[in-house]
């Protein structure tokens, strides 16, 4: 199972979560955990999901998350699990 880790980051505004979460289906990208908090307005978000279904390539839908994000007025972000993990290691 390939794994990445994806942070959304920015002000709080209504759909946040929907609009995500439906670009993820739509792309067969299946979300395994999910946490989320607002924090003085700012929402916070991390999820860890499973890609081996995507029906793009990791370049493409990280660029089109972060579009995405752009849109919403959020940033997100799309690491791979193993590149995560070792940068927090220390």
């Amino acid at each position: 199972m390939k794994k990445c880790v994806i942070t959304v980051v920015g002000k709080d505004t209504v759909g946040i979560i929907a609009k995500v979460c439906t670009y993820l289906a739509e792309t067969g990208i299946n979300i395994l955990d999910i946490s989320q908090t607002i924090i003085d307005d700012f929402f916070n978000m991390i999820m860890i999901v499973d890609v081996d279904g995507a029906s793009k390539e990791f370049q493409e839908y990280t660029a089109e998350l972060e579009a995405l994000g752009g849109e919403i007025g959020v940033s997100i972000h799309c690491q791979r699990e193993e590149i995560f993990e070792k940068m927090h290691r220390l």
